[in-house]
């Protein structure tokens, strides 16, 4: 039956959630416009992404409990918040006023951005118990395409119509998919919500050493990523690599952001122990860097970029699996929300390794090493984990 069909009930709504609020990585494309439509530099636009970023995470940590009491609740809050979030950029852009930009889609859209997120990852969970890794690997991964499907949308938008126009018709595309979301996502009938309070305190799981574990690993994983993906195309153009050639690697990378998610979650389903899968995602990761930083070959940062971009995506998709498996079911969105805040720091954190390391070297060389020493401390960290495990 279609009531109980959990790719109605489970897959097509966190499809649809995800493919909707990902497109805030294709904020990119708005940059340089507004910044020139409003008369302010580039760089002051780009930290309203820093702080979407950083409210999905916030959002994510303290909105866990509405999503585990109801699901529809949150997926209203997310549909609404990221939708009025546009709204409220374009009316910004158009009275040219950039803390209302901060306001709108740094703050409101954050909100559904974090809050979207985890609604229907315990869902997912719980209609494929048998293969939690796969079922949060579709819902992460339409989140690392959905740039993709915006991109050439935002680009026919912005070439027909004004800014503020463009993110008014933008809340109305996202609003369908997220508002059919709403009225189909329900979790499988023969699960029951407690309507007691179980004695779980979030914040007790800071004294979790399992749980910092994981937080710490998962902040690396983001922050490295962050680091190298955002300034994929200035480093290649250090290198002298022609604009078609960045243009391809930078596409093929948004790609593997995708791929990887789904691919190293599925693979986590058949790993006696899931945290074996971040094993691979860091030792894969310090690989590659080492490599580009030490090989004298655009081909070794070319797959170094393409890596790392699987893997950072790889590191989300694998995450709520992991904690379902070391902490229960019963906790799972708050925990996971929780979990998120390593993002929202990470988005404060990342872009600035890179910056920092080019401002006092002049050149973006350098970030490959550091990077490859920070993957080494969280492999460490997951060795840690691992045993930690096995003693218990």
């Amino acid at each position: 039956m279609v009531m109980n069909n959990k790719w109605i009930r489970g897959a097509l709504p966190a499809l649809l959630i995800h493919i909707s609020i990902g497109s805030v990585y294709a904020w990119s494309l708005f940059v340089a416009r507004i910044a020139d439509h409003i008369g302010k530099t580039q760089s002051s636009v780009q930290f309203a992404f820093s702080l979407a970023i950083f409210f999905l995470g916030m959002s994510a940590a303290f909105g866990g409990k509405i999503v585990e009491k109801n699901i529809h609740k949150s997926s209203l809050i997310s549909c609404l918040c990221f939708c009025s979030g546009l709204l409220l950029t374009g009316l910004a852009v158009y009275l040219k006023s950039l803390p209302l930009i901060y306001i709108g889609y740094g703050c409101l859209m954050g909100i559904g951005l974090g809050t979207g997120y985890i609604t229907p990852i315990k869902t997912l969970m719980l209609w494929f118990k048998d293969q939690k890794g796969l079922a949060t690997g579709i819902a992460v991964c339409a989140f690392g395409f959905a740039s993709a499907v915006a991109s050439p949308i935002i680009t026919f938008l912005t070439d027909k119509f004004a800014l503020p126009t463009c993110f008014c018709i933008l809340s109305v595309i996202y609003f369908a998919p997220m508002i059919i979301a709403h009225f189909v996502i329900k979790k499988p009938e023969w699960y029951k919500e407690s309507d007691t309070d179980n004695g779980f305190r979030l914040m007790s799981m800071w004294r979790e050493r399992k749980f910092r574990l994981i937080w710490f690993v998962v902040f690396i994983n983001i922050s490295c990523g962050l680091a190298l993906i955002s300034v994929a195309s200035p480093i290649m153009a250090d290198r002298a690599v022609n604009a078609t050639t960045i243009a391809l690697v930078v596409s093929i990378m948004g790609i593997f952001n995708g791929v990887g998610r789904l691919i190293f979650s599925a693979v986590s389903d058949k790993l006696k122990s899931r945290e074996t899968i971040y094993l691979i995602i860091l030792g894969l990761s310090i690989v590659v860097t080492a490599v580009a930083r030490y090989a004298n070959s655009n081909i070794a940062v070319y797959v170094a970029l393409i890596v790392v971009s699987a893997c950072y995506g790889a590191g989300f998709s694998c995450l709520p699996s992991l904690l379902s498996d070391i902490f229960g079911m019963d906790n799972i969105s708050k925990i996971h929300g929780l979990s998120l805040t390593a993002w929202a720091m990470a988005g404060l954190v990342g872009n600035q390794i890179s910056n920092f390391v080019h401002n006092n070297t002049g050149s973006y060389n350098p970030v490959f090493p550091v990077l490859t020493f920070l993957y080494a401390i969280a492999l460490v960290a997951v060795f840690s984990l691992h045993y930690l495990r096995k003693e218990k």
